[in-house]
């Protein structure tokens, strides 16, 4: 018969049912779920089968659940915001002020040339992904920036919208005689042909 593992009594077991029952995050949910089965009397068998969860992981959360709680169950990637960005906002505002003019050395700006810059402004050596990275970043707030001007006036857009209206239905002069050439090439080679 396989061996049960042994739970602490942090919490009861209609305390674990009602944190499974009611928790807002789905990993937390997993956690107190596997905790709530096992702490009912079901092998780590039976829980891998119910929740997907492997052996090895039901393992983890139970030897943390033991020494910790309830506090050590739940999804705690939530509570770690990562790293600091490489630039901060006022330099991000910086370098995409810089990339509205030309780069110094003519051309066009690429990630090499960014990471160029950043290499400067930070003093230490940058990557060129990490250059290609913020130059897509700019790029991208760029494109934001001009969807968020404000549309032409109401007056405006009517009077562009008929003037384009009226030139698509009266076709230029050129317009019409290459389509009249067209057709006489048409009947020309049609034919030579038969």
């Amino acid at each position: 018969m396989p061996k049960r593992i042994t739970i602490e009594p942090h919490l009861d077991l209609k305390e674990l049912e009602n944190r499974y029952r009611h928790a807002k995050d789905t990993v937390e949910q997993s956690h107190y779920q596997i905790i709530w089965l096992l702490t009912q009397g079901k092998t780590t068998e039976e829980v891998s089968a119910i929740t997907g969860y492997s052996r090895s992981w039901i393992y983890e959360l139970v030897w943390g659940y033991n020494r910790l709680g309830p506090d050590s169950l739940g999804d705690k990637r939530h509570e770690h915001p990562g790293a600091k960005p490489l630039l901060d906002e006022d330099q991000q505002q910086l370098l995409w002020q810089t990339l509205q003019s030309p780069p110094p050395d003519g051309g066009r700006w690429n990630g090499t040339k960014v990471s160029h810059w950043i290499s400067q402004t930070l003093g230490r050596p940058v990557s060129r992904q990490r250059g290609w990275e913020y130059l897509k970043a700019m790029r991208s707030r760029s494109f934001q920036k001009k969807q968020k001007q404000e549309p032409p006036s109401s007056a405006e857009s009517q009077s562009e919208s008929q003037s384009e209206s009226q030139s698509e239905s009266q076709p230029h002069e050129s317009q019409s005689e290459s389509a009249s050439t067209r057709k006489s090439r048409f009947r020309r080679t049609s034919k030579t042909s038969s």
